[in-house]
């Protein structure tokens, strides 16, 4: 899809939405003005306001914005939710779309938004207040959730996450897709070098000057720290963001898709959440990528309620013109039932089903088999494409569940498939692999894509994860390893809501990349970005009832 098709596609689906609520005012009634608002340090944010013409005060609906090239859809948000009764208000970032100032992505979004709220909060017009956003508009949301006036009633922050390391990093490896695309499209010049040699170039560090044609210190800082425990990710604007939802005061609606490059970022930020500021938040999961569209294949999806503008329509309804205390709550689509999980709080599974690895037989077995070993060698020149992917945004033909190759479809990828299943079985968490391996390497990488295999023998992907010997441990910490040293790894993925029907099979696939969704482990130790060489390595996978490596499956009975 072309640029143009895109934003077509995107107006059509915004005009179907509004239809369905009633405006109030024509379209010549609405009045725009456009302002120049200061900050603290004197530079003025382009501020666009909407509004109809004579009446107030009204609930005003608020954005900021780093993305000048996204006008037409908030001058398309800003007419027609003026004509429904509220007031429209988008401001763009520090040094986008008409803003003064030096655009630097993130840092800034804390003192710039705080003083952006509290001056709308002085407007006579303004009644009430509601913050909404997706993406990066959700995080200038989230950056002043615990600095809000009195006006403000509650936000509606969608696909994105409070904890950056976690969107930035698995066990030490880089989620290249979404962070060195958006840093490549977010580089203040119009580029033109490739993504997948800019992904592959080594080292890393110096791809922006190298590739780019320009010097980008943010990116340099966020490639090179690759533990939790480092003080780019423990202090300053990261470390707030990510302890804001323990501060949140108002209601919050957290609006996610299970395919979204930011899910298990915005999860986390829901779990750390005090109980009593979870009773206020409302947490929706759909089917659906970043761009909340269905990401489903081979999967009925009827129910997807993919819509983006009426339920944020809907809810500033209820808490802005109705004056409603919003009730918090989870709601969870379930794949392959096409329905909805709705609860008051986070459902948990009743009980885990494990699935032994038979490296003689590549099965998955519920008993331990005989010890065996199988070997692959892997090559970070040549990893394993991603296809069927979580945290892919601009190779968006790999996002979602997709149909899936044969078993062993490369040399680098073994294979191990369980019995059918006797009765449907809804799979709700976090699914896990403990594997025994080994490899000849100081440090390398291994993955797994868990999928359902259907009766006629296609097969899907539920979910996928990956883990490095230098973070097997989920430590935040690098750790060493010694080459051909037999230890235990744990592979986790980001939760799921999905049926495996009767009949259908589990096949889960071991390897040692995905490629892009990760960067390609180079098989030396060290922090990734600096690395300039990479080398095969031969990667081992054990089982037996001395060396049992398990696939963990949390199974909930309803």
């Amino acid at each position: 899809m072309g640029p143009e098709d895109y934003v077509q596609s995107r107006l059509a689906k915004y005009r179907e939405e509004f239809s369905q609520i009633p405006a109030l005012f024509e379209e010549s009634q609405i009045d725009y003005e456009e302002i120049m608002v200061p900050v603290r340090d004197g530079v003025r944010m382009k501020t666009c306001i909407y509004r109809p013409h004579g009446v107030e005060p009204l609930p005003a609906l608020f954005q900021r914005s780093c993305y000048p090239g996204d006008q037409v859809f908030y001058e398309y948000y800003g007419r027609e939710l003026a004509r429904r009764g509220y007031g429209y208000v988008v401001q763009y970032s520090r040094g986008t779309g008409g803003s003064e100032g030096v655009w630097e992505p993130n840092v800034n979004e804390r003192d710039d938004g705080i003083d952006a709220i509290h001056w709308l909060n002085e407007q006579p017009w303004v009644e009430s207040i509601g913050f909404f956003g997706a993406s990066y508009l959700a995080l200038t949301g989230w950056a002043i959730i615990d600095q809000l006036p009195e006006k403000v009633k509650g936000m509606y922050l969608s696909v994105y996450g409070t904890n950056r390391f976690a969107s930035a990093y698995n066990d030490g490896l880089f989620r290249q897709d979404i962070l060195t695309a958006w840093s490549m499209g977010n580089t203040g010049k119009e580029l033109h070098a490739d993504l997948i040699e800019s992904c592959k170039y080594r080292p890393q560090i110096h791809v922006d000057e190298d590739l780019w044609g320009v010097s980008l210190p943010w990116y340099q800082d966020m490639i090179s720290h690759t533990d939790f425990t480092d003080d780019y990710w423990q202090k300053g604007f990261w470390s707030i963001l990510r302890t804001n939802p323990t501060k949140v005061k108002v209601p919050v609606v957290i609006e996610d898709g299970w395919y979204d490059h930011h899910l298990g970022s915005a999860l986390s930020g829901y779990f750390d959440m005090p109980e009593d500021i979870k009773a206020n938040t409302m947490v929706r999961i759909g089917p659906w990528n970043h761009g909340m569209f269905c990401a489903l294949e081979g999967h009925t999806c009827h129910n997807d309620k993919g819509e983006i503008i009426r339920p944020v329509l809907e809810w500033a309804q209820n808490l802005l013109k109705e004056k409603k205390h919003p009730k918090g709550g989870v709601s969870l689509y379930i794949v392959g039932r096409d329905q909805w999980l709705n609860a008051d709080q986070w459902p948990q599974a009743d009980r885990g089903e494990k699935f032994y690895l038979d490296t003689a037989l590549n099965a998955l077995s519920k008993n331990a088999p005989e010890t065996h070993t199988s070997s692959f060698v892997y090559d970070p020149e040549n990893p394993v494409p991603s296809h069927g992917a979580e945290s892919c945004f601009a190779s968006h033909n790999a996002v979602g569940s997709l149909k899936q190759p044969k078993p062993r479809y490369r040399e680098d990828v073994l294979s191990f498939i369980s019995e059918p299943f006797e009765e449907n079985t809804l799979i709700l968490g976090k699914i896990s692999a403990d594997l025994y391996v080994s490899s000849d390497a100081e440090d390398t990488a291994f993955s797994m894509k868990v999928m359902e295999v259907f009766e006629n023998g296609d097969a899907y992907n539920i979910r996928s994860g990956i883990t490095t010997l230098a973070y097997r441990g989920h430590s935040g910490h690098r750790q060493t390893y010694t080459p051909d040293e037999i230890v235990k790894v744990n592979i986790e993925t980001w939760d799921i809501a999905w049926e495996v029907k009767k009949g259908s099979r589990i096949r889960l696939d071991v390897s040692s990349s995905d490629f892009p969704q990760y960067c390609a482990h180079s098989n030396y130790p060290g922090v990734w970005a600096l690395q300039d060489k990479t080398k095969k390595a031969v990667q081992t996978i054990y089982s037996g009832k001395d060396m049992p490596s398990v696939l963990n499956i949390p199974v909930c009975d309803q």
